[in-house]
């Protein structure tokens, strides 16, 4: 199929961006185009216009200052997967990445086309998630700064309005000598993950866990930080491993055509022992 008629705007900075959206009902963003190109030629999606963002170079950067790093919107996934910013100071990223789809996905899809996007089962947005992410988003009218937990309104739509399109993601890399592992199960090399789980650990003693951070994703229609699961590793160090990876089981899980419900809660609980045990392996 082809995509229903619509208006192709070509902005070459963002405040042109930003005003062409700004007055415009039924637009869309055109980023990485890996999600919306399939949704426009299969009439998913009818809007009046198009607006590219691809012209946009101020989009597109990778910053480091200290531990804090900044990455704008328009940032292509190949090139966070090749940034030694990010296999330095965010292996979880790294590992993320590598996992999303095949190569030629990378080479267009971005991060805040993914994020954007929300699937349940992209990689991103549970690195996002597992990080406690900052996503920056401007409009016509002004910017304003989202935390990644309320960044997601509902399924595969984030709480954003519009008129307004993501800039920026931030975060603090966790300090060196954490561990980290990003374990995903798919039908296929390249399919959409059923479930991924994301986990950083940092070490306080020879058993013990200072800090940790447990994410799982596919299972529900967002990203969800199994908060339990932290408390127990925190308290509990190595030994609580097993009881931290069942604390998974009890996440609302989605029931569809591709798994249902109690397939997901269990995998949800296997992937979390295998990221626990590989994320503690790495931590020196």
């Amino acid at each position: 199929m082809k995509p229903a008629p619509f208006r192709y705007h070509d902005p070459q900075n963002l405040e042109d961006a930003l005003d062409l959206l700004a007055g415009r009902e039924n637009a869309k963003l055109l980023a990485g185009g890996q999600s919306l190109m399939p949704m426009l030629n299969m009439r998913l999606v009818r809007p009046d216009d198009v607006i590219d963002l691809n012209r946009i170079s101020e989009l597109a950067y990778i910053r480091e200052d200290g531990y804090r790093i900044e990455t704008g919107g328009m940032t292509r996934q190949r090139d966070l997967e090749d940034s030694q910013v990010i296999r330095r100071r965010c292996p979880l990223m790294h590992e993320a990445l590598l996992q999303v789809g095949h190569r030629q996905i990378r080479n267009r899809g971005t991060i805040g086309g993914s994020l954007c996007h929300l699937d349940p089962a992209a990689e991103l947005p549970v690195v996002a998630a597992a990080l406690d992410a900052s996503i920056r988003v401007r409009s016509a009218r002004g910017e304003r700064t989202l935390p990644m937990s309320e960044f997601p309104a509902f399924y595969m739509t984030p709480s954003i309005e519009p008129d307004e399109i993501v800039t920026a993601i931030d975060f603090e890399a966790w300090p060196d000598g954490h561990g980290s592992a990003f374990v995903e199960f798919a039908r296929r090399s390249g399919d959409f993950a059923i479930v991924g789980v994301a986990v950083l650990l940092q070490r306080s003693s020879q058993d013990r866990i200072g800090r940790a951070s447990v994410t799982v994703g596919g299972v529900g229609p967002a990203p969800v930080r199994c908060a339990e699961a932290e408390d127990l590793l925190t308290a509990d160090g190595t030994a609580a491993f097993a009881e931290a990876a069942e604390a998974c089981r009890a996440i609302d899980a989605m029931d569809d055509v591709h798994a249902p419900s109690a397939y997901r809660q269990h995998l949800a609980v296997e992937l979390t022992k295998r990221a626990l045990r590989a994320a503690w392996d790495r931590a020196s």
